[in-house]
């Protein structure tokens, strides 16, 4: 009967409670290896990006707390588990430390929102949706094949317009502002969409009535949260169906 609650608290303080952020990490990396194929350093390349997120969250929950014994242990636990699984990924494909110097800026940002505490800014969403849409070139380098735009685009264009959507549902409900940025993204995310067949656009049609009707209505985090995992799975499917 207790041990549940135990394990549970010990779960919580390794895992952070961003249940959105995960379709962030897992979408564009299933899109890029869809679209390029499966290559070997895909595997340790996952668990690198899945803990180099888990590292960059107790990082920055460090800095913004500055309490960096508070999340001490968090991070010598993810720091070299992210270097580990880093390394062999590296030395299979060294032409992905190209990407080294946008992540180093995009961090950069999220650490910048977090050292002032405003990490819901939106310029700051904006730059982790960048950091999470470059994986899709990344898998491309790992399969050692030429990047495809179009399938970065659409993961791209989806995330940039969930971030301005998922404000308008939860934190800036009420906001006409971000009602209408929301709208009139989904409006030219479509436009652009529709440049890469008949299946994108109609998934970000989809996207628009989502944008335009749910708004307002008495929807909880949990129920929004079950309408992107829908969303994921269209848009997974038109990245990698892009002709």
């Amino acid at each position: 009967m207790t041990t549940t609650p135990v394990r549970r608290r010990r779960i919580r303080q390794f895992v952070p409670p961003q249940h959105g952020a995960w379709a962030m990490l897992l979408l564009p990396y299933l899109a890029g290896l869809i679209t390029f194929g499966f290559a070997w350093p895909d595997l340790p390349l996952l668990g690198a990006w899945l803990c180099g997120y888990l590292l960059s969250y107790y990082v920055l929950q460090a800095i913004k707390t500055r309490r960096l014994a508070r999340f001490r242990v968090q991070i010598q636990l993810y720091a070299p588990l992210t270097v580990a699984l880093s390394l062999p990924v590296i030395a299979a494909r060294p032409a992905l430390l190209w990407f080294a110097p946008a992540y180093a800026a995009l961090l950069g940002v999220n650490a910048w929102f977090a050292w002032r505490r405003h990490e819901r800014a939106l310029l700051n969403d904006l730059a982790s949706v960048l950091q999470s849409c470059l994986m899709v070139p990344v898998v491309a380098v790992v399969a050692a094949t030429e990047p495809r735009w179009e399938p970065f685009l659409i993961v791209l264009l989806y995330f940039t317009g969930t971030v301005l959507y998922v404000k308008t549902m939860i934190r800036e409900r009420g906001s006409v502002t971000y009602r209408r940025a929301s709208v009139l993204y989904h409006v030219a995310a479509l436009v652009t969409a529709a440049m890469f067949g008949v299946l994108a656009a109609a998934v970000f049609g989809l996207l628009l009535v989502r944008a335009w009707v749910l708004p307002g209505r008495p929807l909880t985090p949990q129920q929004v949260g079950f309408v992107e995992i829908g969303a994921s799975v269209l848009i997974l499917v038109a990245a990698a169906t892009v002709p």
